[in-house]
């Protein structure tokens, strides 16, 4: 899958535009590359990745994700449905005198017209939630989980298609396989025309009219998936999606695969975002005449130069051995906080040498 290009150069915008900075840009671009307008064959991919864009940047939200971990961070977050619901209100706005019929219409070019919301918007499966437990290591260096998942899958007998073996579906008479049937109505001067779901083919725009044995038809018998997928380093407590991998159901969309992620605690550090946080014991006679010291970080052990005449709790830092930023090359920090061990009990000749040190302060 080829990368996506950075939302704001799409818009050719930057990421201190305002919001009305970005919706006018998008109009503009929108105007141009309308596929009702501009028949050029590589008009509808353009009109696609700048709609994109700019749903994502045009809810505050979902900007704020975006500016922070980049399209990892939304495609992990929203399903593609879900990025474009929330801006439909933003849509409606732009589109209210461009005459392409809002929200609805946008998705249908986008999507075509079984894929949108409103309409004649096609089922949906239900999500299938799958829990893992991660720790901070792979955080670190990512990890790449393989799990089965026991769900609805593809007829081994028909491949899908809900046909009996050597025949195929047929298109539907009544709409011509365009899932849909107009009627006009004439009253008066004024003539009214309403789009249905065709009742023949029930809106698929075809007929089976040999159904598999093995399914009945619906394409679907209940199996295991094999799914293999990456979790990125960086990520962090939460639930991420899988567009299209859960629950499918005959003449439908497919549901999503939710991967409710868990990092374990670890034994040595916390963590803070990005950042970790790590507490390094230091004796008094550390903190009085200085020391170097080695602590642990998430790739090696670092030296660490304890200062003469170091208080209790002095925070030191580790520029850039924290966690990576999701989406991102850089890194945060590791904090060291040097706690002084003042020990509960003394022998004698710890005790002798103490008295000796506090008479030089007297």
């Amino acid at each position: 899958m080829s990368a996506k290009r950075d939302y704001y150069e799409v818009l050719g915008v930057s990421k201190t535009d305002s919001q009305d900075v970005v919706k006018s840009q998008y109009r503009k671009l929108a105007l141009k590359f309308h596929p009702d307008r501009n028949k050029s064959p590589e008009a509808g991919e353009h009109f696609k990745e700048i709609s994109e864009a700019y749903a994502v940047l045009s809810d505050p939200e979902k900007r704020k994700i975006y500016d922070q971990y980049g399209h990892e961070g939304v495609d992990g977050r929203y399903s593609r449905e879900d990025i474009f619901q929330g801006a439909r209100t933003n849509f409606d706005d732009v589109f209210s005198n461009f005459g392409s019929g809002g929200f609805d219409s946008i998705f249908e070019n986008l999507f075509g017209r079984s894929g949108g919301f409103g309409g004649f918007a096609r089922q949906k499966g239900q999500d299938i939630l799958h829990e893992t437990n991660i720790s901070l290591d792979d955080v670190f260096r990512g990890k790449r989980i393989d799990i089965d998942i026991r769900k609805n899958i593809d007829c081994d007998t028909c491949k899908g298609s809900g046909c009996a073996p050597g025949t195929s579906p047929e298109t539907c008479s009544a709409c011509r396989g365009q899932g849909q049937v107009r009627m006009t109505r004439n009253m008066g001067f004024s003539t009214f025309v309403t789009v249905q779901p065709c009742t023949k083919c029930h809106g698929e725009g075809q007929i089976i009219s040999k159904p598999c044995s093995s399914c009945k038809g619906t394409g679907k018998t209940k199996g295991t998936k094999h799914i293999s997928f990456d979790i990125p380093s960086g990520i962090d407590n939460g639930d991420y999606v899988i567009n299209g991998e859960g629950e499918s159901i005959p003449h439908g969309q497919s549901g999503d695969l939710i991967i409710r992620v868990r990092v374990n605690p670890h034994k040595f550090f916390k963590r803070d975002g990005a950042d970790i946080f790590y507490d390094a014991k230091i004796s008094i006679v550390d903190a009085c005449i200085g020391k170097t010291i080695e602590v642990p970080t998430l790739e090696k052990n670092e030296k660490v130069k304890v200062e003469e005449g170091t208080q209790p709790n002095t925070i030191v830092k580790l520029k850039g051995k924290g966690l990576p930023h999701m989406g991102s090359k850089s890194r945060g920090d590791q904090y060291v906080r040097l706690v002084v061990d003042i020990p509960s009990k003394l022998n004698k000749q710890q005790k002798e040498l103490l008295e000796k040190l506090r008479e030089t302060f007297d």
